[in-house]
C-alpha cells in the first residue's frame, strides 16, 4: 500500500492499521514508510533491517528523536479499521499506529521546526528484546539515536507520561525428597516448602519513591509456581517464578541485591531483567515539553523501550494518544481527539523555533 501523508492524521492512521504488521512481518509497512519519506527532500532517510530513519539536518542547538514501533501483537479479529462515533478501533490503533501517524505527518509536514527531529520507525517491540528494532539500532548504529530529549509516542491518553519503572525475574526455588504419597513422611515435600515464600511476598510492602517530583510505584509478585511429578508421588522440586517491578533510581544490579536479601536462605536464579529510565524532567528540552502540553507527568509504571533511550544518556518520555490498558486487547480503540491532540501540540513544541 502507498502512504500518503497529505491525508489527515486520522485518515493516514487508519491506512497504517488496514496494513498488517504483526511482529516479524514488518517489511510491507517498513517499505510504505520509507517510500513516503523519501520522496520528502527535508529529509536524510536511512533504512536498517525493518526500521527507517528520517531525520532532519538543520544545524539546529537541540535534537529530539521521536519513535514509535510499527509492529502489533497478533491480530484477533480487529482488522480492518472502523471508525464509530469518536472512536477509531481495530489492531493497533492504540498501540501504537496512531502515535506512528501523528510522528509522520509531522515529518511529512514541518520541514523546518524549530529543533533537528530524528524521526524513528522501528520493528518488532512487541515481542523478544533481540528482535527490537531500536535495540538493533543502538548496537550497530547508535548515533542515529543521539539526541538531548527522545518522546515514544506509546500510548498515554495523550498525557506525558515520564521515565519507566525496570523489570527483573527470578526464579525461587525449593527442593525436597521424592517418595510415594501414601508414605508421605518418607520425603520432603518441596511444594509445601514454598508456602514461606509465598507468605513472604504476601507480606511486601513496596518502596514508593519520589523522584522528579513523581511517585513511582514498585511491585514484587509470584507471577507462576511449576513442581510435581505425577499424583502419587511427593515432588522434590518447586519453582516460584517471581517479577519485580523496581523504580528507576535502582539499577539492575541494585535489584538484585534486595531479591538475594528479600528470599536469603532460597536457591534464586534471575531469568529476565531489563532496566528502567530516570524521568530526567529537569533538562531543558523535557521541561519545555512538559510546559508545552500542560506543565503535569505522571510516572510509568509499566516498562517500556523509553529505557533503551536512558541507556545511551537520552532522558525521554513517553506521549501518545490512547488508554495503554487498551494495547493488545481484542477491543483496541483510540480516541480520534486523542490523535488530533498529540499532532497539534507536538506541532505548536517543535515549531517555536528554539
Amino acid at each position: 500500500m502507498r502512504l500518503d501523508l497529505t491525508v489527515d492524521t486520522v485518515d493516514l492512521t487508519q491506512h497504517l492499521v488496514d496494513i498488517e504488521s504483526v511482529s516479524l512481518n514488518e517489511r510491507e509497512i517498513a517499505d510504505a514508510v520509507e517510500e513516503a519519506l523519501r520522496e520528502l527532500p527535508h529529509l536524510a532517510v536511512t533504512r536498517h533491517l525493518n526500521t527507517v530513519v528520517a531525520r532532519t539536518e538543520l544545524g539546529r542547538d537541540q535534537r529530539v528523536v521521536i519513535a514509535g514501533h510499527l509492529d502489533t501483537v497478533p491480530v484477533n479479529d480487529n482488522l480492518p479499521a472502523r471508525r464509530e462515533g469518536g472512536l477509531l478501533h481495530g489492531l493497533g490503533t492504540c498501540d501504537m499506529k496512531g502515535g506512528v501517524a501523528v510522528a509522520l505527518k509531522l515529518a511529512a509536514s514541518l520541514p523546518e521546526p524549530g529543533v533537528d527531529v530524528t524521526y524513528v520507525f522501528y520493528e518488532a517491540e512487541e515481542i523478544e528484546a533481540e528482535h527490537n528494532g531500536l535495540f538493533k539500532l543502538g548496537q550497530s548504529r547508535p548515533e542515529l539515536l543521539q539526541a538531548d530529549f527522545a518522546i515514544l509516542m506509546e500510548p498515554s491518553n495523550a498525557g506525558v507520561e515520564a521515565g519507566c519503572q525496570g523489570t527483573m525475574r527470578v526464579d525461587v526455588r525449593t527442593t525436597g525428597e521424592r517418595a510415594h504419597s501414601a508414605r508421605s513422611w518418607k520425603g520432603e515435600n518441596a511444594i509445601h516448602g514454598a508456602a514461606p515464600i509465598l507468605a513472604r511476598l504476601a507480606d511486601y510492602q513496596p518502596r514508593r519513591p519520589v523522584i522528579d517530583g513523581l511517585e513511582y510505584h514498585e511491585g514484587l509478585n509470584a507471577v507462576f509456581i511449576r513442581g510435581g511429578v505425577a499424583g502419587n508421588v511427593i515432588p522434590d522440586e518447586c519453582v516460584v517464578e517471581v517479577n519485580y517491578r523496581f523504580a528507576p533510581d535502582r539499577s539492575e544490579q541494585d535489584a538484585e541485591a534486595f531479591l538475594r536479601e528479600f528470599f536469603a536462605g532460597w536457591d534464586i536464579e534471575i531469568t529476565d531483567t531489563a532496566p528502567g529510565a530516570l524521568p530526567g524532567l529537569a533538562v531543558p528540552a523535557a521541561a519545555a515539553f512538559l510546559a508545552a502540553v500542560g506543565g503535569a507527568a505522571n510516572p510509568k509504571f509499566g516498562w517500556t523501550d523509553v529505557a533503551r533511550f536512558s541507556a545511551l544518556g537520552v532522558p525521554a518520555v513517553n506521549y501518545g494518544p490512547g488508554d495503554p490498558l487498551l494495547a493488545h486487547k481484542q477491543e483496541e480503540h483510540v480516541p480520534i481527539a486523542d490523535i488530533e491532540r498529540c499532532e497539534q501540540q507536538l506541532r505548536e513544541w517543535l515549531g517555536e523555533g528554539r
